[in-house]
């Protein structure tokens, strides 16, 4: 069995029992996610990603279908407590989640919470202080760091807790473009010499293309899914969803209706600027 799998899960934010024509949140997803695996879900917004982000550590509980983390089924209340410690959930707002005056403490607060001998505390935050690039700012206030900087904090805290996997709910949609570079570099840092298992719920499709498989939401269910190449080749699917592309991609498909023999769709300028001089020899 996948790392996570998710079998047919249906979910609504209202009583499917008592109004079964309740709008589904999530209607009848099955997905899985392979361990060490960087997979990105996508989709633009109401169309159940952050649901099933909140599904993949507990948090929600689906009405009907199955969640199972490295084997615990997410319903059974006993495993509620492995499976958090396997999954670690990183929020929009980074603001949210921090809850200390000072950086350090703040990433100790979950650890702690566990239950972690002092001495392995700190050698927890140091390391996962290290790991996202703010070991230097331990001693900060974190309402004085950037955005992209508390969200790192925010990453910490979770890495301190060492889960297996890390689920992030749209982590970077209040970022600017350096907050945004920093968090997305920190994520495939831990996934690439780490071998963590990242899911990344995400609207910005230049994320999405750095991840090793990618997950289309529409209406609570899944679209399709492949590889970053494999699923936005399917440029008009995409834009029938009401979906955006990767601007390389967006290029290469307009010059293809305007007539011009192009041999594949690039993801990123790089392979955009050597498709164009394919194009142009």
């Amino acid at each position: 069995m996948s790392f996570i799998t998710l079998k047919d899960v249906v979910f609504s934010y209202d009583d499917i029992e008592s109004n079964p024509n309740a709008p589904r949140a999530v209607d009848g997803v099955s997905m899985s996610v392979e361990k060490g695996e960087f997979v990105a879900v996508i989709g633009h917004n109401g169309c159940g990603k952050s649901t099933i982000a909140k599904h993949l550590n507990a948090m929600l509980l689906p009405d009907s279908g199955k969640v199972f983390v490295d084997s615990d089924d997410t319903s059974d209340e006993n495993k509620t407590f492995d499976i958090r410690k396997k999954v670690g959930l990183v929020l929009q707002n980074p603001d949210n989640q921090l809850v200390a005056s000072i950086v350090e403490e703040d990433v100790a607060f979950g650890p702690e919470n566990l239950g972690v001998e002092p001495e392995e505390i700190r050698k927890r935050v140091d390391s996962a202080l290290k790991a996202v690039g703010m070991y230097e700012y331990r001693e900060h206030a974190p309402f004085k760091l950037s955005g992209g900087q508390k969200q790192r904090v925010a990453i910490a805290g979770i890495l301190a807790i060492q889960p297996e996997c890390i689920v992030l709910d749209e982590p970077t949609a209040m970022l600017d473009p350096s907050g945004r570079s920093e968090v997305m570099s920190t994520l495939l840092k831990l996934n690439r010499e780490k071998k963590m298992t990242v899911v990344l719920i995400t609207h910005y499709m230049d994320e999405a293309v750095l991840a090793d498989r990618v997950i289309v939401m529409d209406g609570g269910r899944v679209l399709t899914e492949g590889t970053p190449e494999e699923v936005f080749s399917q440029v008009e699917l995409l834009k029938k969803h009401r979906l955006d592309v990767p601007q390389s991609a967006e290029l290469m498909y307009r010059l293809r209706g305007a007539g011009v023999e192009v041999s594949s769709i690039p993801l990123n300028v790089a392979d955009c600027i050597s498709a164009l001089e394919e194009v142009l020899r």
